[in-house]
Protein backbone atom coordinates (compact mmCIF):
# COMPACT_ATOMS: atom_id res chain seq x y z
CA UNK A 1 0.00 0.00 0.00
CA UNK A 2 1.39 3.55 -1.26
CA UNK A 3 2.19 5.61 1.86
CA UNK A 4 -0.08 3.46 4.31
CA UNK A 5 0.40 5.73 7.38
CA UNK A 6 -2.65 6.54 9.42
CA UNK A 7 -2.53 9.20 12.72
CA UNK A 8 -5.23 7.62 14.73
CA UNK A 9 -6.77 9.93 17.51
CA UNK A 10 -6.32 6.88 19.92
CA UNK A 11 -8.49 7.13 23.69
CA UNK A 12 -6.80 3.84 25.03
CA UNK A 13 -10.71 2.69 25.71
CA UNK A 14 -12.31 -0.17 23.97
CA UNK A 15 -13.36 1.33 20.88
CA UNK A 16 -9.86 2.96 19.44
CA UNK A 17 -8.36 0.42 20.80
CA UNK A 18 -10.07 -2.02 18.47
CA UNK A 19 -10.26 0.17 15.61
CA UNK A 20 -6.06 0.33 16.08
CA UNK A 21 -5.92 -3.23 15.40
CA UNK A 22 -8.58 -3.03 12.57
CA UNK A 23 -6.35 -0.76 10.66
CA UNK A 24 -3.34 -2.95 11.15
CA UNK A 25 -5.30 -6.07 9.57
CA UNK A 26 -6.35 -3.42 6.89
CA UNK A 27 -2.69 -2.96 6.34
CA UNK A 28 -1.86 0.25 7.81
CA UNK A 29 0.63 1.63 9.63
CA UNK A 30 -0.58 3.12 12.73
CA UNK A 31 0.71 5.87 14.65
CA UNK A 32 -1.61 6.67 17.54
CA UNK A 33 -2.22 10.25 18.98
CA UNK A 34 -3.72 10.51 22.46
CA UNK A 35 -4.38 14.16 23.18
CA UNK A 36 -3.88 15.32 26.39
CA UNK A 37 -6.72 18.37 26.64
CA UNK A 38 -7.11 17.78 30.82
CA UNK A 39 -9.18 14.63 31.03
CA UNK A 40 -8.39 12.65 33.84
CA UNK A 41 -6.27 9.43 32.21
CA UNK A 42 -3.50 7.62 32.46
CA UNK A 43 -1.46 8.42 29.40
CA UNK A 44 1.54 5.85 29.93
CA UNK A 45 -1.20 3.08 30.53
CA UNK A 46 -2.84 4.10 26.95
CA UNK A 47 0.53 4.62 25.43
CA UNK A 48 1.87 1.31 26.46
CA UNK A 49 -1.52 0.46 25.58
CA UNK A 50 -1.36 1.40 22.30
CA UNK A 51 2.44 0.08 21.29
CA UNK A 52 1.38 -3.43 22.64
CA UNK A 53 -1.71 -3.77 20.07
CA UNK A 54 0.88 -2.88 17.53
CA UNK A 55 1.58 0.72 16.80
CA UNK A 56 4.55 1.93 15.19
CA UNK A 57 4.68 5.07 17.21
CA UNK A 58 2.50 7.01 19.65
CA UNK A 59 2.42 10.68 20.39
CA UNK A 60 0.49 12.29 23.96
CA UNK A 61 0.65 15.25 23.23
CA UNK A 62 -0.02 18.02 26.07
CA UNK A 63 -2.36 20.35 24.55
CA UNK A 64 -3.85 21.74 28.12
CA UNK A 65 -2.28 25.91 27.73
CA UNK A 66 -3.30 25.80 23.88
CA UNK A 67 -6.52 24.85 24.88
CA UNK A 68 -7.14 27.32 27.85
CA UNK A 69 -5.74 30.39 25.82
CA UNK A 70 -6.72 29.52 22.27
CA UNK A 71 -9.85 27.97 22.42
CA UNK A 72 -11.46 28.79 26.02
CA UNK A 73 -10.55 31.49 26.39
CA UNK A 74 -12.05 33.13 23.13
CA UNK A 75 -15.32 31.00 23.54
CA UNK A 76 -16.12 33.21 26.58
CA UNK A 77 -15.11 35.77 25.51
CA UNK A 78 -18.26 35.57 23.19
CA UNK A 79 -20.75 34.73 25.97
CA UNK A 80 -21.24 31.48 23.93
CA UNK A 81 -24.09 29.66 24.95
CA UNK A 82 -25.89 26.72 22.70
CA UNK A 83 -28.98 26.68 23.02
CA UNK A 84 -29.21 29.33 25.30
CA UNK A 85 -27.99 26.79 27.79
CA UNK A 86 -24.67 24.80 26.90
CA UNK A 87 -20.83 25.60 27.62
CA UNK A 88 -19.79 24.05 24.54
CA UNK A 89 -17.41 21.75 26.73
CA UNK A 90 -16.95 18.94 24.11
CA UNK A 91 -17.09 21.03 21.04
CA UNK A 92 -14.27 23.86 21.66
CA UNK A 93 -11.95 21.44 22.30
CA UNK A 94 -12.28 18.66 18.95
CA UNK A 95 -10.68 21.80 16.80
CA UNK A 96 -7.72 21.41 18.48
CA UNK A 97 -7.33 18.45 18.86
CA UNK A 98 -7.36 17.68 15.36
CA UNK A 99 -5.48 21.01 14.87
CA UNK A 100 -2.73 18.96 16.48
CA UNK A 101 -3.51 15.49 14.41
CA UNK A 102 -2.92 17.13 10.97
CA UNK A 103 -0.04 18.97 12.15
CA UNK A 104 1.31 15.20 13.75
CA UNK A 105 0.46 13.53 10.04
CA UNK A 106 2.33 16.71 8.35
CA UNK A 107 5.52 15.49 10.49
CA UNK A 108 5.05 11.77 9.72
CA UNK A 109 4.08 12.52 6.51
CA UNK A 110 1.05 10.37 6.51
CA UNK A 111 -1.57 10.52 4.26
CA UNK A 112 -4.32 9.25 6.36
CA UNK A 113 -5.96 10.08 9.83
CA UNK A 114 -8.52 8.10 11.91
CA UNK A 115 -11.03 8.44 14.33
CA UNK A 116 -13.61 6.82 16.68
CA UNK A 117 -16.51 8.85 16.92
CA UNK A 118 -19.62 7.12 15.92
CA UNK A 119 -22.01 7.97 12.72
CA UNK A 120 -24.62 9.65 15.11
CA UNK A 121 -22.95 12.06 16.97
CA UNK A 122 -21.41 15.55 16.61
CA UNK A 123 -17.73 15.25 16.95
CA UNK A 124 -17.52 12.98 13.66
CA UNK A 125 -18.51 16.18 11.62
CA UNK A 126 -16.55 18.64 14.34
CA UNK A 127 -13.53 16.41 13.74
CA UNK A 128 -13.67 16.11 9.54
CA UNK A 129 -14.42 19.34 9.02
CA UNK A 130 -11.48 20.33 11.16
CA UNK A 131 -8.74 17.84 9.42
CA UNK A 132 -10.39 19.04 5.64
CA UNK A 133 -10.31 22.95 6.65
CA UNK A 134 -6.26 22.59 7.59
CA UNK A 135 -5.56 19.55 5.27
CA UNK A 136 -7.57 19.73 1.93
CA UNK A 137 -6.02 16.55 0.76
CA UNK A 138 -5.89 14.51 4.26
CA UNK A 139 -7.76 11.17 4.09
CA UNK A 140 -9.80 10.25 6.82
CA UNK A 141 -10.77 6.60 7.87
CA UNK A 142 -13.62 7.09 9.69
CA UNK A 143 -15.00 3.19 10.77
CA UNK A 144 -18.00 3.92 12.26
CA UNK A 145 -19.26 4.89 8.92
CA UNK A 146 -17.65 2.15 7.28
CA UNK A 147 -19.86 -0.66 5.57
CA UNK A 148 -17.27 -3.21 6.31
CA UNK A 149 -16.42 -2.42 9.90
CA UNK A 150 -19.71 -1.76 10.80
CA UNK A 151 -20.97 -5.54 9.20
CA UNK A 152 -18.09 -7.33 11.37
CA UNK A 153 -18.64 -4.97 15.00
CA UNK A 154 -22.60 -4.90 15.48
CA UNK A 155 -22.24 -3.86 19.31
CA UNK A 156 -20.29 -3.92 22.57
CA UNK A 157 -20.47 -7.89 22.53
CA UNK A 158 -18.42 -8.26 19.10
CA UNK A 159 -16.25 -5.71 20.26
CA UNK A 160 -15.18 -7.91 23.22
CA UNK A 161 -14.98 -10.59 21.22
CA UNK A 162 -12.29 -9.06 18.66
CA UNK A 163 -10.50 -8.07 21.89
CA UNK A 164 -10.27 -11.58 23.35
CA UNK A 165 -9.55 -13.17 20.29
CA UNK A 166 -6.38 -10.66 19.62
CA UNK A 167 -5.54 -10.52 22.88
CA UNK A 168 -6.33 -6.78 23.24
CA UNK A 169 -6.04 -5.57 26.63
CA UNK A 170 -9.93 -4.32 27.85
CA UNK A 171 -10.34 -2.78 31.01
CA UNK A 172 -11.31 -5.15 33.93
CA UNK A 173 -13.64 -3.37 36.32
CA UNK A 174 -17.12 -2.91 34.33
CA UNK A 175 -17.80 0.18 32.18
CA UNK A 176 -19.85 2.54 33.24
CA UNK A 177 -23.69 2.32 31.78
CA UNK A 178 -23.35 5.74 30.31
CA UNK A 179 -20.04 7.56 28.10
CA UNK A 180 -18.60 9.99 29.63
CA UNK A 181 -15.98 12.94 27.64
CA UNK A 182 -13.55 14.35 29.79
CA UNK A 183 -11.86 17.82 29.57
CA UNK A 184 -10.52 20.69 31.43
CA UNK A 185 -13.64 22.52 30.50
CA UNK A 186 -16.16 20.44 31.85
CA UNK A 187 -17.01 16.49 31.45
CA UNK A 188 -20.15 14.94 29.68
CA UNK A 189 -22.18 12.38 30.49
CA UNK A 190 -25.24 10.59 28.03
CA UNK A 191 -26.11 7.67 26.44
CA UNK A 192 -27.11 4.19 28.32
CA UNK A 193 -30.00 4.94 31.06
CA UNK A 194 -29.45 8.52 30.81
CA UNK A 195 -30.80 8.09 27.31
CA UNK A 196 -34.34 8.12 29.31
CA UNK A 197 -34.79 11.99 29.50
CA UNK A 198 -37.35 11.45 32.67
CA UNK A 199 -35.20 9.56 34.45
CA UNK A 200 -33.34 11.25 36.75
CA UNK A 201 -28.91 10.97 37.20
CA UNK A 202 -27.97 9.33 40.12
CA UNK A 203 -24.93 11.17 42.12
CA UNK A 204 -22.68 8.57 40.86
CA UNK A 205 -23.04 9.90 37.82
CA UNK A 206 -21.42 13.18 38.84
CA UNK A 207 -17.72 13.39 38.85
CA UNK A 208 -16.42 16.80 38.36
CA UNK A 209 -18.59 18.94 41.08
CA UNK A 210 -20.09 18.14 44.67
CA UNK A 211 -23.85 18.02 44.90
CA UNK A 212 -25.27 21.25 46.11
CA UNK A 213 -26.68 20.25 49.24
CA UNK A 214 -23.52 18.69 50.18
CA UNK A 215 -21.21 21.78 49.14
CA UNK A 216 -19.94 23.42 52.18
CA UNK A 217 -22.64 25.96 54.52
CA UNK A 218 -20.12 28.73 54.15
CA UNK A 219 -20.04 31.43 51.21
CA UNK A 220 -16.55 31.56 49.30
CA UNK A 221 -15.83 34.88 48.28
CA UNK A 222 -13.37 35.54 44.68
CA UNK A 223 -12.54 38.19 42.99
CA UNK A 224 -11.98 37.78 39.02
CA UNK A 225 -9.68 40.40 37.05
CA UNK A 226 -10.05 40.94 32.98
CA UNK A 227 -8.07 42.65 30.65
CA UNK A 228 -9.52 42.50 26.92
CA UNK A 229 -12.00 40.32 28.06
CA UNK A 230 -9.80 37.73 29.08
CA UNK A 231 -9.09 36.62 33.30
CA UNK A 232 -5.56 37.38 33.86
CA UNK A 233 -6.13 37.14 37.75
CA UNK A 234 -8.66 34.91 39.83
CA UNK A 235 -8.22 35.23 43.54
CA UNK A 236 -9.85 34.09 46.35
CA UNK A 237 -10.78 36.88 48.81
CA UNK A 238 -11.03 34.94 51.78
CA UNK A 239 -7.59 33.62 51.94
CA UNK A 240 -5.79 35.74 49.73
CA UNK A 241 -4.87 33.32 47.08
CA UNK A 242 -4.50 33.82 43.86
CA UNK A 243 -3.08 32.85 40.39
CA UNK A 244 -2.46 34.60 36.72
CA UNK A 245 -0.98 32.60 34.09
CA UNK A 246 -4.19 31.03 31.98
CA UNK A 247 -3.94 27.42 32.97
CA UNK A 248 -3.63 27.97 36.83
CA UNK A 249 -6.30 30.84 37.20
CA UNK A 250 -8.54 28.10 35.56
CA UNK A 251 -7.29 24.82 37.19
CA UNK A 252 -8.18 27.60 40.48
CA UNK A 253 -11.97 28.25 39.30
CA UNK A 254 -12.54 24.92 38.58
CA UNK A 255 -11.82 23.76 41.84
CA UNK A 256 -13.73 26.63 43.68
CA UNK A 257 -16.60 25.31 41.27
CA UNK A 258 -16.24 22.00 42.11
CA UNK A 259 -15.69 22.52 45.57
CA UNK A 260 -18.99 24.23 45.80
CA UNK A 261 -21.20 22.30 43.70
CA UNK A 262 -21.19 24.67 40.86
CA UNK A 263 -21.81 23.99 37.05
CA UNK A 264 -24.28 21.13 36.52
CA UNK A 265 -26.38 20.97 33.74
CA UNK A 266 -28.94 18.41 32.60
CA UNK A 267 -30.57 19.40 28.84
CA UNK A 268 -31.87 17.50 25.78
CA UNK A 269 -30.35 19.36 23.18
CA UNK A 270 -30.20 19.01 19.35
CA UNK A 271 -27.35 17.46 17.68
CA UNK A 272 -25.95 18.79 14.10
CA UNK A 273 -27.39 15.65 12.43
CA UNK A 274 -30.46 15.93 13.20
CA UNK A 275 -31.25 14.27 16.19
CA UNK A 276 -32.07 14.67 19.37
CA UNK A 277 -30.36 14.20 22.92
CA UNK A 278 -29.69 14.20 26.17
CA UNK A 279 -26.61 15.37 27.70
CA UNK A 280 -25.56 15.66 31.83
CA UNK A 281 -22.65 18.20 31.79
CA UNK A 282 -20.62 19.29 34.39
CA UNK A 283 -18.51 22.96 33.79
CA UNK A 284 -17.65 24.05 37.38
CA UNK A 285 -14.72 27.09 36.51
CA UNK A 286 -16.18 27.44 32.91
CA UNK A 287 -19.77 28.46 34.77
CA UNK A 288 -17.80 31.00 37.14
CA UNK A 289 -16.00 32.61 34.62
CA UNK A 290 -19.49 33.03 32.03
CA UNK A 291 -21.10 35.08 34.68
CA UNK A 292 -18.23 37.11 35.55
CA UNK A 293 -17.39 37.68 31.79
CA UNK A 294 -21.07 39.14 31.57
CA UNK A 295 -20.66 40.76 34.33
CA UNK A 296 -18.05 42.92 33.70
CA UNK A 297 -19.31 43.58 30.31
CA UNK A 298 -22.43 45.18 32.28
CA UNK A 299 -20.41 47.70 33.06
CA UNK A 300 -17.55 48.30 30.41
CA UNK A 301 -19.37 47.86 26.81
CA UNK A 302 -21.84 50.35 25.01
CA UNK A 303 -24.97 49.36 24.64
CA UNK A 304 -25.56 48.82 20.85
CA UNK A 305 -22.31 46.99 20.78
CA UNK A 306 -23.72 44.56 23.54
CA UNK A 307 -27.00 44.38 21.48
CA UNK A 308 -24.97 43.38 18.26
CA UNK A 309 -22.77 41.09 20.10
CA UNK A 310 -25.43 39.40 21.89
CA UNK A 311 -26.83 38.83 18.29
CA UNK A 312 -23.69 37.12 16.96
CA UNK A 313 -23.01 34.95 20.39
CA UNK A 314 -25.83 32.47 19.22
CA UNK A 315 -24.10 32.43 16.00
CA UNK A 316 -20.94 31.78 17.16
CA UNK A 317 -22.05 29.41 19.61
CA UNK A 318 -23.73 27.35 16.48
CA UNK A 319 -20.60 27.53 14.74
CA UNK A 320 -18.67 25.81 17.57
CA UNK A 321 -21.16 23.75 18.03
CA UNK A 322 -21.62 22.21 14.84
CA UNK A 323 -17.66 22.01 13.68
CA UNK A 324 -16.85 24.97 11.75
CA UNK A 325 -14.11 26.27 13.72
CA UNK A 326 -11.82 26.69 10.90
CA UNK A 327 -14.08 28.45 8.43
CA UNK A 328 -14.33 31.90 7.06
CA UNK A 329 -17.51 32.74 9.16
CA UNK A 330 -15.37 31.91 12.11
CA UNK A 331 -12.55 34.15 11.25
CA UNK A 332 -15.22 36.97 10.87
CA UNK A 333 -17.36 36.74 14.11
CA UNK A 334 -14.01 36.15 15.78
CA UNK A 335 -12.56 39.74 14.60
CA UNK A 336 -16.52 41.05 15.73
CA UNK A 337 -15.88 39.58 19.14
CA UNK A 338 -12.27 40.92 19.23
CA UNK A 339 -13.36 44.24 18.96
CA UNK A 340 -16.02 44.12 21.32
CA UNK A 341 -13.47 43.10 24.10
CA UNK A 342 -10.97 45.89 23.25
CA UNK A 343 -11.94 47.97 26.86
CA UNK A 344 -12.92 44.94 28.35
CA UNK A 345 -11.11 45.62 31.69
CA UNK A 346 -12.11 45.27 35.27
CA UNK A 347 -12.41 43.49 38.51
CA UNK A 348 -15.51 41.35 39.49
CA UNK A 349 -16.33 40.61 42.59
CA UNK A 350 -18.20 37.39 43.28
CA UNK A 351 -19.80 34.84 45.75
CA UNK A 352 -20.06 30.96 45.33
CA UNK A 353 -22.33 29.39 47.65
CA UNK A 354 -24.23 25.84 47.19
CA UNK A 355 -24.34 25.31 43.11
CA UNK A 356 -24.83 29.64 42.75
CA UNK A 357 -22.82 32.17 41.64
CA UNK A 358 -23.39 35.73 42.34
CA UNK A 359 -21.68 39.02 41.21
CA UNK A 360 -21.93 41.49 44.31
CA UNK A 361 -19.52 43.93 42.88
CA UNK A 362 -17.79 45.46 40.05
CA UNK A 363 -14.98 47.84 38.80
CA UNK A 364 -13.70 49.28 35.66
CA UNK A 365 -10.99 51.53 34.63
CA UNK A 366 -13.01 52.00 31.35
CA UNK A 367 -16.26 51.89 33.24
CA UNK A 368 -19.25 53.63 31.01
CA UNK A 369 -21.01 53.69 35.07
CA UNK A 370 -22.00 57.66 35.89
CA UNK A 371 -22.67 57.24 39.72
CA UNK A 372 -24.13 60.98 39.22
CA UNK A 373 -26.09 60.55 36.11
CA UNK A 374 -27.77 57.48 37.32
CA UNK A 375 -28.59 58.84 40.81
CA UNK A 376 -32.06 59.43 42.03
CA UNK A 377 -30.98 61.73 44.33
CA UNK A 378 -28.79 64.29 42.18
CA UNK A 379 -29.44 66.02 38.37
CA UNK A 380 -26.20 65.03 37.77
CA UNK A 381 -26.38 66.67 34.21
CA UNK A 382 -29.42 64.98 33.38
CA UNK A 383 -32.15 67.57 32.66
CA UNK A 384 -35.23 65.18 33.87
CA UNK A 385 -37.83 67.64 31.42
CA UNK A 386 -36.19 66.34 28.44
CA UNK A 387 -37.67 62.99 28.72
CA UNK A 388 -40.75 63.96 28.46
CA UNK A 389 -40.17 64.90 24.59
CA UNK A 390 -38.31 61.51 24.14
CA UNK A 391 -41.34 59.62 25.40
CA UNK A 392 -43.60 61.25 22.60
CA UNK A 393 -41.35 60.62 19.87
CA UNK A 394 -41.62 56.85 20.74
CA UNK A 395 -44.95 57.20 21.57
CA UNK A 396 -45.97 58.11 17.97
CA UNK A 397 -46.20 55.29 16.30
CA UNK A 398 -48.28 53.51 18.91
CA UNK A 399 -50.77 55.49 18.74
CA UNK A 400 -50.93 55.38 14.85
CA UNK A 401 -51.22 51.62 15.31
CA UNK A 402 -53.72 52.39 17.90
CA UNK A 403 -55.82 54.39 16.25
CA UNK A 404 -56.58 52.14 13.16
CA UNK A 405 -57.13 49.14 15.22
CA UNK A 406 -60.02 51.26 17.14
CA UNK A 407 -61.13 51.76 13.47
CA UNK A 408 -61.56 48.11 12.13
CA UNK A 409 -63.05 47.32 15.93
Amino acid sequence: MENNKVILAYSGGLDTSIILHWLMEKKYDVIAYIADVGQEEDFDAAKEKALKIGASKVYVEDLKEEFVTDYIFPVFKANALYEGRYLLGTAVARPLIAKRQIEIAAIENAAYVAHGATGKGNDQVRFELSCYALNPQIKIISPWKDRVFLDQFKGRTDLINYAEKYNIPISSTPKKPYSEDDNLLHISHEAGFLEDPAAEATEDVYSKTVSPEKAPDKVTKIAITFKNGIPVKVENTDTGEFKTKPLELFNMLNELGSTNGIGRLDMVENRFVGIKSRGIYETPGGTILHEAHMDIEGIAMDREVMRLRDMLSAKFSEIVYNGFWFSPEMDFLMSAINTSQEVIDGTVYLKLYKGTVMAIGRESSSSLYNQDLSSMDIEGGFNQEDSRGFIKIHSVRLMAHHAIMNKKA
